[in-house]
C-alpha cells in the first residue's frame, strides 16, 4: 500500500495554496475592473457625442432649406444651401484669403523654426535652458494682450491692411511653440549623421539641409498643420489687421451670415462651415501619406 505525500502548502485537492487561493483573488478584482472599464467607456461615450451632436447638426442643417438652430431631420434634403454660398464673394475669395494667410504663416513659421532650433538641439550653451523657458512663456500671452500695441505699430509703419505683414506677425506668434515642438524633434537626429557629411566637406547649413531637415520631415509636417490650422481659424488677428472686404479669410467672412436683430441663415452657416473645414482635411491627409506614417532614424543609422 502506497502513500502520497502532499506538499506541506498544498491543501486536498493536491493543489498549492497559493495556485488554490488565486482564483478567488481574481474572481474579487474582476468586478471592479468591470466597473471601471465601464465608467471609462461612459465617460468616452459623453466626450464623443458633445463633438458628434454638433457635427450632426452641421450636416442635416446644410441640406435643410428650412434649417433653425435645432438639430433635426430634413423634411427633404436639397443642396440650396451649397448653391447660394458657392459664390466668388462668399466663398471663393474667403477661402483663397485663409489659404494665402494660413500657408504663408505656416511656410514662415517652419522656416524660422527649423533655423532657430537648430543651435538649441546641437549647441551646449549656458542660455539654453533659460531660452526654453522664455520660449515657453511666450506660449502663454494671450494675443489679446498685445494687439493694441501691434494695431499702434501697424498704423505708425502704414502696414495696416497689408496681407504680408499680417503674414509676418502671425507667424511670430506661433513661433515660440513652433521652435519648441522642432527642437525636440531635432534631437531625435543622431549628431554622428552631421558629422559624416562634416568629414566630407559639407558646411552646417548644408548638412541641415540635406540630412537634419530630410530625417526629421514628418515632424516638421506636424508643425506646418499645427500651425495652418492655428491661422486658418484665426479671426482676431486678421479682424483687427485686414480692413478691406476683398482681403478678409473666411473665418472672418463667415460673420456675414449673422444677420442684424438676431436673423441668422442656420442653412448657409452650416454648408459654409462645412466647405469651411474641407481644406484643413485635405491638408492632413496629404501631408500625413506624404510625411510617412512614422518617425525613424533605423534607416539612416544602417545606411
Amino acid at each position: 500500500m502506497s502513500t502520497t505525500l502532499l506538499p506541506t502548502n498544498a491543501d486536498s485537492t493536491g493543489l498549492p495554496v497559493a495556485l488554490a487561493q488565486r482564483p478567488g483573488r481574481t474572481s474579487v478584482a474582476s468586478p471592479r475592473k468591470a466597473v471601471s472599464a465601464l465608467l471609462a467607456n461612459g465617460v468616452l461615450v459623453v466626450i464623443a457625442l458633445c463633438f458628434l451632436l454638433p457635427l450632426g447638426w452641421l450636416i442635416l442643417a446644410s441640406l435643410d432649406e428650412q434649417a433653425s438652430y435645432q438639430t433635426q431631420i430634413p423634411e427633404e434634403f436639397s443642396l440650396a444651401n451649397f448653391r447660394a454660398v458657392l459664390t466668388p464673394e462668399l466663398t471663393f475669395l474667403p477661402l483663397w484669403n485663409s489659404l494665402l494667410l494660413s500657408g504663408g504663416t505656416a511656410i514662415v513659421t517652419v522656416i524660422a523654426s527649423v533655423l532657430a532650433a537648430y543651435p538649441l538641439s546641437r549647441y551646449s550653451m549656458r542660455f539654453n535652458t533659460s531660452f526654453m523657458y522664455a520660449i515657453l512663456f511666450g506660449t502663454c500671452l494671450p494675443i489679446t494682450a498685445i494687439m493694441v500695441p501691434v494695431y499702434s505699430l501697424f498704423v505708425r509703419l502704414s502696414l495696416l491692411d497689408s496681407m504680408p505683414a499680417t503674414v509676418l506677425f502671425m507667424a511670430a506668434t506661433a513661433l515660440p511653440m513652433a521652435i519648441w515642438m522642432t527642437k525636440n524633434f531635432m534631437d531625435s537626429v543622431p549628431v554622428s549623421l552631421e558629422e559624416a557629411a562634416w568629414v566630407d566637406g559639407a558646411s552646417a547649413m548644408k548638412a541641415l539641409r540635406q540630412i537634419v531637415v530630410p530625417l526629421m520631415r514628418p515632424g516638421l509636417g506636424v508643425v506646418f498643420i499645427f500651425v495652418f490650422i492655428q491661422s486658418w481659424g484665426n479671426f482676431f488677428v486678421p479682424f483687427v489687421l485686414l480692413l478691406s472686404p476683398s482681403k478678409q479669410p473666411a473665418a472672418v467672412s463667415i460673420y456675414s451670415f449673422f444677420g442684424q436683430y438676431g436673423a441668422v441663415a442656420y442653412g448657409q452657416l452650416a454648408a459654409f462651415s462645412v466647405l469651411y473645414s474641407v481644406p484643413v482635411i485635405l491638408l492632413y491627409v496629404l501631408v500625413s501619406r506624404g510625411m510617412g506614417g512614422s518617425f525613424t532614424m533605423s534607416g539612416a543609422i544602417k545606411g
